[in-house]
Order: C-alpha cells, then structure tokens, then sequence
C-alpha cells in the first residue's frame, strides 16, 4: 500500500516508492538522499516534518510531503 509522506506518523519508517515534481526538485531531493527503495523514518510530523534518511536528518514542508510516496514496514529501525 503506498501513502503520502505526509499521512506518516512520529517512529514510522517507511521505503520510499516514488517522489513527483519538477525535475529540478526530483533531482535535489535525490542529492539529499531520497531516492526509490530508501528507507526513512519520521522524527516529527507536521507542517516542517523532521525525518531520518540516510544517517542524517532533514525537514520536509506539507507542500513537499504530499509528492513523495512511500510504502510503510514494520521492523527495525533504520
């Protein structure tokens, strides 16, 4: 089941299916880390959502959120 980035809650961890958006965009969040098949967790959810991917964490706005897909797990953290 694929969901909005958005629709995650604080300690979900979640695999990145699909991110949409200008090229541009597509291709700055790929330098930071979110790709297809990435795993993240959220930190903080909100209007500035606070995540962990790729041993690092970064803040994501609502507007952002709502074009990237991820496919929710269960398991250990990441």
């Amino acid at each position: 089941m694929l969901l909005p980035l958005d629709m995650l809650k604080a300690g979900e961890i979640a695999e990145i299916a699909s991110i949409s958006g200008e090229a541009s965009w597509v291709g700055r969040l790929a330098e930071l880390g979110f790709r297809e098949g990435c795993q993240l967790q959220v930190l903080q959810p909100g209007a500035t959502c606070v995540l962990s991917i790729s041993n690092c964490r970064l803040c994501v706005r609502s507007c952002e959120k709502t074009q990237i897909l991820v496919r929710p797990m269960s398991g250990p953290a990441i």
